[in-house]
C-alpha cells in the first residue's frame, strides 16, 4: 500500500485521541485554559455526565478577533513565552486541544475583551470552524461541548455511565480547585449536586479550600506541612496517622499548581507514614510542590498528569522530611475520628422500667473497701428503694463479683494535674485500660499499645546515635529452635547487635542469648527471640535494610512495653502518660492503631442526650 497523506480532519481525529480520553480530560483542558486566562470565577455545567453538554463560563481576560480564530488551530498557543519546551510555567499548552475537542464533538466558543463593544462567537463542528459573529455577553469566555463522540461511534459505546463520568468530571473541577484556592469554582448541571467553593484568600487560604473541598474533619485532623529542601519547597496538610481511608483515593499532589500522579511522591508519602500506619491503610494528604520548571518534565503524558523529575531522591528526601517533621510536631495528638467510632459504637437504651429486686427492703451501697472483698455492703431496712437513687442495685448483678474489671485508687487529685493534655489517671480497668481526665474531658488509654510506641521511639533515638545498650544475663539462656530458625540468627547475628541483643549458635537446634538490649528490661527473652526468628523467615534477605531494621525495633519494642493484664499503680499511670505527653508519634501505636481516645464532656453529655 502505498504512502498517503492523511485528511486534516482524521489528523485533528487522531491527535484527540491523545487528550481526549473522556468528558473530564475536555473540561480539565478548558478549565486550565480558564485559570491561565486569570479568571477570579469559573462555572462548570454538564448535562448527561459531559456526553451532552459541557459549558465552562469564566471571567477571564477574553480573547479578541485574532486570538479567537487562532485558538482552534493546530498548533497555536499563548502559553509558551519563547520555544522552550523545558519551561514550562502554566497548566496546558497543547495548541491542539480546541482543534482535537472541536472534530470529535460540536464546539462553540464565545469571548470578549475588557475593551470590546461586544464579544465575539465562533463554532466547529465536525472540524469545520463556522464564523464569527456577534454575541452579547460579559467579558470573559464561554465554552460549549455538546454531543461528544457523537462522529465516533466506537469512541462513545466505551464511555461509562453518566453517574462515574460526572463523577470523573467532579473529580477534576475538585483537584483544580484544590490548586487554585483564589479562584471561585461553582460546579452544577442535571447530572449531579451542585458544588459551590468561593474563593478564599490570606495566610490560611489554603487550609479553608481543603475544608471546602475535602471537609472540615480533614483540616482538623491534620498538620502543615511547610519545608524547603534541596530547592524543593513542600506545602499543605497532612492527615494525622489515625486519620485513613482504605484506599488512595484522598491522598491529593501538585507541582507547581499541577495536579499530577507520581510514583516518587506516592512512594515519598508510603514511606515518611510506613511506621505510623496499618499496611492495608492510606493517609490522607494534600501534598504541594514548588520545584525549579528546568528540574522537572511535565512532557511525559499528553495530559500532563505525570512528570518526571531530574533529581528524584531530592524530591523524595524534602518529602519525606517536611511529613516527618510535621508528624514528628504534632507529638501524641490522635485524630477526632476515633473519639466519633467510639461514640457511635455506644446506644442509648430505651427507657425500661427498673427491675425488682427480690427483697425491696434490701439494697447495696459502695463502701470504699478494697476492690477485692467486692466493695458493697448490705443496707437493710431502707424501706421502699429508690431505684434512681445510687445506693439501689440488683444483688444477683453485684453480690458475686469478686474481682471487679474496673479498679480504683486513691487519685492525685491535684488541680495543675488537670492542665496536662492526657490529664491525670483515675482508674485502670480491665487491667490494661487507663482511666484519666483533663480539664475538657474523658480519655481512655491503652497501656500496652501507648508504652508499645514509647519504647520504639527510645529504640529508634538510641540507634541513631549508636547501638543500642545491652545488659548481660548471668547465665546465657539456650533456646531450642528448628535448624533453619538458628540458621537465620547466626547470620542476621552481626546486625542483631546493633539492638542491643547479643546471641551465638549452641548447637544444630539452639542459640545462646548472652546480653540483650537494656530498654526491655526483665523481658521474656524465649519469646522475642522466637518472635525475631519469625520475622527473619518472613523478611529474608531481599527485603531493604531500614525496613528490616524497622521491623526489628518493632518486634522488640511490643516484648518490652508493659503488657496487657499488668496492674499499675496511680503513679505509674501517671508516668505513662507524661511520657507519652513528650514523645512524637505516641498517639498511635507502631501498627497504627490509636493509643488513646478522648472524649469531651459536651461528648459524654450527648450520649445521654442532655446537649443543648
Amino acid at each position: 500500500m502505498p504512502i498517503r497523506q492523511l485528511p486534516e480532519d482524521l489528523i485533528n481525529r487522531i491527535a484527540a485521541g491523545e487528550v481526549v480520553e473522556r468528558p473530564a480530560s475536555v473540561v480539565k483542558e478548558l478549565v486550565e485554559n480558564a485559570i491561565d486566562a486569570g479568571a477570579s470565577r469559573i462555572v462548570v455545567t454538564t448535562a448527561m455526565g459531559g456526553k451532552g453538554l459541557m459549558r465552562i463560563e469564566d471571567d477571564g481576560h477574553g480573547m479578541d478577533r485574532a486570538d479567537l480564530l487562532l485558538s482552534v488551530e493546530r498548533h497555536a498557543t499563548s502559553k509558551l513565552s519563547a520555544d522552550d519546551l523545558e519551561d514550562i510555567r502554566t497548566l496546558g499548552f497543547r495548541g491542539e486541544a480546541l482543534a482535537s475537542i472541536g472534530s470529535v464533538a460540536e464546539l462553540s466558543i464565545a469571548s470578549r475583551t475588557s475593551d470590546a463593544e461586544s464579544g465575539l462567537r465562533i463554532e466547529v463542528r465536525s472540524g469545520v470552524r463556522h464564523g464569527p459573529v456577534p454575541q452579547a455577553m460579559n467579558r470573559g469566555t464561554i465554552v460549549e461541548v455538546r454531543n461528544l463522540f457523537a462522529n465516533i461511534p466506537a469512541r462513545l459505546k466505551f464511555l461509562k455511565t453518566d453517574r462515574a463520568e460526572a463523577g470523573a468530571i467532579t473529580d477534576v473541577v475538585k483537584r483544580l480547585a484544590m490548586a487554585n484556592p483564589g479562584v471561585h469554582f461553582v460546579l452544577n448541571g442535571s447530572d449531579r449536586s451542585p458544588a459551590n467553593w468561593p474563593a478564599v484568600s490570606g495566610a490560611g487560604a489554603l487550609e479553608a479550600r481543603l475544608s471546602q473541598v475535602i471537609g472540615d474533619d480533614f483540616a482538623q485532623n491534620s498538620v502543615q506541612l511547610a519545608t524547603a529542601r534541596h530547592g524543593v519547597v513542600v506545602a499543605g496538610l497532612a492527615g494525622l496517622p489515625t486519620y485513613t481511608r482504605a484506599n488512595s483515593l484522598s491522598q491529593f499532589y501538585f507541582v507547581n499548581g499541577r495536579s499530577v500522579r507520581d510514583k516518587v511522591l506516592v512512594g515519598a508519602v508510603r514511606a515518611a507514614y510506613a511506621d505510623y500506619t496499618f499496611r492495608d491503610r492510606f493517609p490522607v494528604i494534600a501534598l504541594y510542590l514548588a520545584v525549579d520548571p528546568g528540574e522537572v518534565d511535565v512532557n511525559v503524558h499528553p495530559a500532563k498528569a505525570e512528570l518526571r523529575f531530574r533529581d528524584a531522591g531530592a524530591v523524595r528526601g524534602a518529602v519525606i522530611r517536611a511529613v516527618g517533621e510535621a508528624l514528628a510536631a504534632a507529638g501524641f495528638k490522635a485524630s477526632t475520628s476515633v473519639a466519633d467510632d467510639v461514640l457511635g459504637a455506644f446506644t442509648a437504651p430505651e427507657y425500661a422500667a427498673a427491675p425488682a429486686a427480690s427483697n425491696p427492703s434490701t439494697a447495696y451501697r459502695w463502701t470504699g473497701s478494697t476492690p477485692s472483698s467486692g466493695g458493697y455492703e448490705r443496707v437493710s431496712g431502707t424501706g421502699n428503694a429508690n431505684p434512681f437513687s445510687p445506693s439501689y442495685g440488683a444483688q444477683s448483678d453485684l453480690a458475686g463479683l469478686s474481682e471487679p474489671s474496673a479498679r480504683v485508687e486513691m487519685p492525685d487529685t491535684r488541680p495543675e494535674l488537670m492542665e496536662f493534655p492526657l490529664g491525670t489517671a483515675r482508674a485502670q480497668m480491665f487491667d490494661n485500660f487507663i482511666i484519666a481526665q483533663n480539664g475538657e474531658g474523658l480519655l481512655l488509654v491503652d497501656q500496652h499499645a501507648a508504652h508499645e510506641r514509647l519504647v520504639y521511639e527510645r529504640f529508634k533515638a538510641q540507634l541513631a546515635s549508636g547501638p543500642v545498650a545491652s545488659q548481660a544475663q548471668l547465665i546465657p539462656v539456650i533456646i531450642e529452635l528448628p535448624e533453619e530458625d538458628c540458621a537465620r540468627l547466626e547470620e542476621a547475628a552481626p546486625e542483631l547487635e546493633r539492638f542491643g541483643l547479643y546471641l551465638e549458635r549452641f548447637g544444630p537446634r539452639a542459640v545462646a542469648v548472652r546480653e540483650t538490649p537494656a530498654l526491655l528490661g526483665q523481658t521474656d527473652i524465649s519469646g522475642l527471640v522466637r518472635d525475631v526468628a519469625d520475622g527473619l523467615a518472613e523478611w529474608e534477605t531481599s527485603s531493604a535494610l531500614q525496613d528490616r531494621m524497622d521491623a526489628i525495633i518493632g518486634r522488640m519494642a511490643c516484648h518490652g512495653s508493659v503488657r496487657s493484664g499488668r496492674r499499675l499503680r496511680v503513679d505509674e499511670m501517671n508516668a505513662l502518660l507524661r511520657d507519652m505527653e513528650n514523645t512524637p508519634h505516641s498517639g498511635q501505636c507502631i501498627h497504627g492503631r490509636p493509643t488513646y481516645v478522648e472524649l469531651k464532656k459536651r461528648d459524654i453529655e450527648r450520649l445521654f442526650g442532655r446537649s443543648r
